[in-house]
């Protein structure tokens, strides 16, 4: 009896310690899933499926990590010192662009001048008959096409141009009529070579004289009613001048003048240069014009041999390379000449604001792709606004200039980003 007793203890207790074993197999290894009625060799074939599958997606989980560490340290970051900024940001923020051309400070000629019209540029518009102004159909400002009417005037000379041209063309008419029947009376031997050629004299006299009453009546341009004369415009361009005598009803003489006509794109800049330096310049040097905040490439044209007894200056005539620039007749400017026979050396002027000092050092902010970099630069004189640049740059890179400290401020807010 005490053998069986203690035969039963030992079985139980294997008993539960296999059920414990068995708990513990299906926690570490099955998951949620039963392994009641498998073989020794499925749940171990099972098992190391299970660790193999648990390191391989250790393995992946541990790439995915490395791949995230290598785009953190390769991707999104932009250049250092470059600031990201559109066109549409550049025109918005008002930053004037430069290119860069050869120059230095010492030979660059600085001159106030003026902007003028072109010899072709500017009209002067005026009645060609004297008489009353019975339509104005443009105002101040207004655009103009070239041969368009201006105003109208109502002329007795319109009327008497109109009448010389109808009797002109009466005259030509009766002549040709004569002349080719003369002509045939000719060739059939029935009249004279004498009354043939009086014919054809006639003719050519008569001609003449339509031609003469038809260029009269142009000229003045005479309506079609015959009673009016147009002042119109022979160039293209906009109204600047209205004279305070062209009013309705006004009588007005050929030689008064009444509206002025100006083309924006055909200006030309007339900059007052000291004598000594016009030595120095020569057509075709390279300039550039600042007005309006702004600066306009452009070339010499033409230095005038001749120096205002005033000023004791020559004048020196540039011509804009752009001839779409905001500038009209009458605007004063400031002249930057650099003859091209003193700009074979390294160096560079730009505009003072176009060099920030940022982190301790100069820069120029160089156009790119997308948008700016600050490049180191090393100055050498300043004067007058400008600066000169001896390193650092290349000719025909594109700088910021005005407002260039817009940029520097966006770059100052993308470091302290990163600092973060």
């Amino acid at each position: 009896m005490t053998f069986s007793k203690q035969n039963l203890l030992v079985g139980g207790a294997a008993v539960a310690l296999l059920a414990a074993g068995l708990a513990a197999g299906v926690v570490l290894f099955g998951g949620d899933r039963s392994h009641v009625g498998e073989s020794a060799e499925q749940h171990t074939a099972e098992i190391e499926s299970g660790a193999l599958a648990g390191e391989d997606r250790d393995d992946h989980a541990g790439e995915e990590a490395g791949h995230a560490g290598e785009e953190g340290e390769t991707g999104e970051e932009p250049t250092e010192g470059e600031v990201d900024i559109d066109s549409a940001a550049i025109e918005r923020a008002d930053i004037a662009l430069i290119t860069v051309v050869p120059g230095s400070l010492g030979a660059e000629i600085t001159a106030q001048a003026t902007v003028v019209a072109g010899p072709n540029g500017e009209a002067i518009l005026t009645a060609r008959a004297a008489g009353a102004i019975t339509e104005i159909r443009k105002r101040l400002g207004d655009p103009v096409s070239r041969g368009e009417a201006v105003a109208l005037v109502l002329s007795p000379e319109a009327a008497a141009l109109s009448a010389a041209l109808a009797s002109a063309k009466s005259r030509l008419d009766l002549a040709k009529t004569t002349f080719e029947r003369e002509k045939t009376l000719f060739e059939s031997n029935v009249t004279s070579r004498q009354d043939f050629e009086t014919a054809q004299a006639g003719l050519s006299q008569a001609e003449a004289e339509y031609r003469r009453a038809e260029a009269s009546a142009r000229a003045a341009r005479v309506s079609s009613d015959g009673q009016s004369v147009a002042i119109a415009s022979p160039i293209n361009g906009r109204i600047t001048t209205v004279a305070p005598s062209a009013i309705l009803g006004a009588y007005v003489s050929p030689d008064t003048e009444l509206f002025r006509i100006s083309d924006p794109s055909k200006i030309q800049i007339e900059a007052a240069v000291p004598v000594l330096d016009t030595q120095r310049i020569r057509p075709g040097d390279p300039a550039s014009i600042e007005a309006n905040g702004k600066t306009h490439a452009a070339k010499v044209r033409a230095v005038t041999p001749s120096v205002d007894a005033a000023s004791r200056a020559a004048t020196v005539v540039l011509e804009l390379v752009d001839a779409t620039a905001d500038l009209q007749p009458g605007q004063y400017a400031r002249a930057l000449i650099r003859p091209a026979s003193q700009t074979a050396g390294g160096g560079f002027v730009v505009p003072e604001e176009a060099v920030q000092s940022f982190e301790g050092r100069d820069v120029v902010f160089v156009r790119t792709d997308h948008g700016f970099l600050a490049t180191t630069v090393s100055v050498g004189q300043r004067g007058g606004g400008r600066v000169e640049i001896v390193e650092g740059l290349q000719a025909g890179q594109i700088i910021a200039g005005r407002k260039a400290f817009v940029l520097k401020a966006e770059l100052g807010k993308s470091d302290a980003g990163h600092d973060h």
